[in-house]
């Protein structure tokens, strides 16, 4: 399996969303780097990942490749990072296998009660026939690209380095449109409600989160009450593309107290 592993101190696997792709992370992945060791791959289904991946197992085959990833970077226990759709991988991983996850992280995550909306349902239909429309519906991402930049040109700079991204390391649109249908057989819900690892939710301004509304992410609170929410302002989706350097900054002490802890005090409650 190819894994980025760079960086040093503590541990912390980054879990990519529903494009795939870990590249389009990598902003947070090189501020990130500045103070822990980072461990993040795309996923097994993508032709770049080089990890195995049987359709008959589907969403599980995500959660192994937590587990072969940390396996291969040496790692016993890290913090489980996961982004958008990642938060449910991530969140799986850690209720499965809890003496591997020293903590939980959700950013701007999609809850295990999360179904798809009109927009979601209507793109299923021909993903391949339709993602010309969904990439020109990425446009209303521009304000909060915006708003994290400072200055017209800047933000304007900033988007195209996005487009750029997302051309550069194209999405699927057919591995996207699957991801969202192995969710169907699942009951995640119950799976995480019982999660004892300490969690961190990380979201952007409501007014600028235009993929998963804040509403949705904090969800997350009806299973662990007692987990701790951050914002990261100036944000919506992206914050930890267009403002990574502040993402680390409410992401890094974290993942550093939650390494120090033993685990028989690792819990949420």
């Amino acid at each position: 399996m190819n894994i980025i592993d760079v960086g040093s101190g503590p541990p912390i696997v980054l879990v990519p969303g529903i494009q795939g792709r870990w590249e389009w992370m990598k902003p947070a992945v090189d501020a990130l780097a500045e103070r822990c060791r980072v461990v993040t791959f795309s996923l097994a289904d993508e032709r770049t990942s080089g990890a195995a991946f049987d359709p008959s197992h589907g969403f599980d085959s995500y959660i192994q490749q937590v587990r072969d990833a940390l396996d291969q970077a040496g790692v016993t226990a890290a913090t489980i990072c996961g982004v958008s759709y990642g938060s449910l991988i991530a969140g799986a991983f850690a209720a499965r296998y809890p003496e591997r996850a020293a903590g939980l992280i959700v950013v701007s995550g999609i809850p295990p009660s999360w179904k798809p909306d009109r927009r979601v349902r209507f793109y299923l239909r021909a993903p391949r026939l339709l993602a010309p429309i969904f990439c020109l519906a990425s446009a209303r991402l521009y304000r909060e690209i915006a708003a994290a930049t400072p200055g017209v040109l800047q933000g304007i700079g900033a988007a195209l380095h996005c487009g750029y991204t997302a051309v550069t390391h194209m999405f699927s649109p057919t591995n996207m449109a699957r991801r969202v249908r192995m969710l169907d057989d699942l009951d995640l819900e119950a799976e995480l409600a019982p999660l004892q690892a300490p969690a961190l939710i990380v979201t952007g301004d409501a007014e600028l989160e235009r993929v998963v509304p804040v509403q949705l992410t904090r969800k997350y609170l009806e299973l662990w009450p007692r987990a701790q929410v951050v914002t990261l302002p100036r944000t919506g989706h992206l914050g930890l593309i267009t403002r990574p350097e502040e993402f680390t900054q409410l992401v890094a002490p974290f993942v550093e107290h939650t390494s120090g802890l033993p685990a028989s005090r690792r819990r949420i409650g």
